[in-house]
């Protein structure tokens, strides 16, 4: 680093050919990172600031009001509930945060931004599609791992953990970022290699071919050792923007159990005795239905929205190009229509447990991942059973 220039210690200094590249790693809700922003861009006068936001995550920031233009039909129809709901529950996290500190989630990318503004400097949005990378995520995980998440998810809506400054300046520190980065990895090794590790290269290509002798990037504190090492080498990115296709072995995986179900029906109802049959029905109708019931139930969904989880999931079960959770989530936003209020009301309904039952638009998206749940687990409990029938 410069030897005339005393800059924050979340500053690391990489030499880029005849370029110098500042990485400030921040901690995304902090008061300290966004003074550090302030005061690197100020001491440096960079020709070039980099954020860690794209595009979509801009405009979000930019303009908090863009809940209101949400269709939720619209968002269950393209199979983006689950996103939405992560989306919503991270936004959560970081907003409660945001509010014991007294600053908003964000506010250093900001800051980069408005200084960038301010002081006429080059402008790069240096992450990927928000959208891109969830569904990169989503298609490289195993089911079992899905489901995992899934239940980690909607039960992480129950949890409301106060979190102090000084334990997020504590998780800034190299060290601890890297023990918590490889904790993770171990737990989900693909959500960290998709979501961290090919961030750290887009990111680290982002910056690369950004203009300018003197950049400054504000990038979270767990990237820029990545970022660091990959910055020196030129990474085409056009592999990382791709939507992964469904592996043999997933489509496999995902239509085994509905066909193997139906050799069952029609082996019975052929070759078997009628008992037989009809027992497999059963088992298959009342778990699936039963649990997805459950599942919209514990999501606060309307009567009706129950009944209607209870009778689909049986057959979306079959039908892997159909989910119980999109039928009553349609139905539930058919009975619970979202007013404008609703969607105004998002994002502070969202910062208590309670207020993602209340909203009407939240209350539908726990619908469709409650009974997707249950379904699920509900194939899985009813798929052995009825083999068991057999012997």
């Amino acid at each position: 680093m410069t030897n005339d220039i005393q800059l924050p210690d979340s500053v690391t200094h990489v030499k880029l050919d005849d370029r110098d590249i500042y990485l400030l790693g921040t901690a995304h809700v902090s008061k300290e990172s966004v003074a550090d922003v302030h005061e690197t861009v100020d001491k440096l006068s960079p020709d070039t600031i980099c954020v860690e936001l794209c595009d979509a995550r801009f405009k979000t920031l930019r303009n908090p009001e863009n809940w209101k233009n949400m269709d939720i039909f619209q968002v269950i129809k393209e199979k983006k509930a689950l996103l939405l709901l992560a989306q919503l529950v991270m936004t959560s996290f970081y907003k409660q945060i945001g509010e014991e500190l007294g600053v908003k989630p964000g506010a250093e990318m900001m800051a980069g931004v408005d200084l960038s503004e301010e002081h006429k400097i080059t402008l790069v949005l240096a992450d990927r599609d928000i959208q891109i990378t969830m569904k990169r995520v989503w298609g490289h995980l195993r089911f079992r791992d899905k489901l995992k998440i899934m239940m980690q998810l909607g039960s992480s809506v129950f949890v409301s953990e106060k979190i102090d400054e000084e334990t997020i300046n504590e998780m800034k520190e190299k060290g601890n970022i890297e023990n918590v980065l490889d904790a993770f990895s171990k737990e989900f090794p693909t959500i960290k290699r998709v979501l961290i590790d090919e961030r750290d290269i887009y990111l680290s290509q982002k910056v690369r071919n950004s203009t300018g002798k003197k950049v400054v990037a504000v990038v979270g504190a767990g990237h820029v050792p990545g970022i660091s090492k990959q910055i020196h080498e030129e990474t085409a990115l056009e592999p990382y923007r791709e939507i992964p296709k469904s592996s043999w072995t997933t489509t496999f995986a995902k239509w085994f159990i509905p066909v193997a179900i139906v050799g069952i029906f029609v082996y019975f109802f052929t070759y078997s005795d009628t008992s037989k049959f009809k027992s497999a029905i059963y088992i298959w109708v009342i778990v699936n239905g039963v649990l997805a019931a459950l599942g919209a139930a514990i999501a606060l969904g309307h009567p009706i929205t129950i009944v209607a989880a209870f009778f689909a999931a049986p057959l979306t079960s079959l039908n892997p190009l159909i989910a119980a959770g999109w039928v009553s989530g349609l139905v539930q936003a058919w009975i619970k229509r979202p007013t404008v209020a609703d969607l105004e009301n998002l994002p502070q309904a969202i910062s208590t447990a309670k207020g993602f039952w209340k909203n009407s638009v939240s209350r539908i998206l726990l619908v469709v991942v409650f009974s997707n749940i249950g379904s699920a687990i509900g194939s899985l409990i009813a798929f052995p059973w009825i083999i068991a029938t057999f012997f």
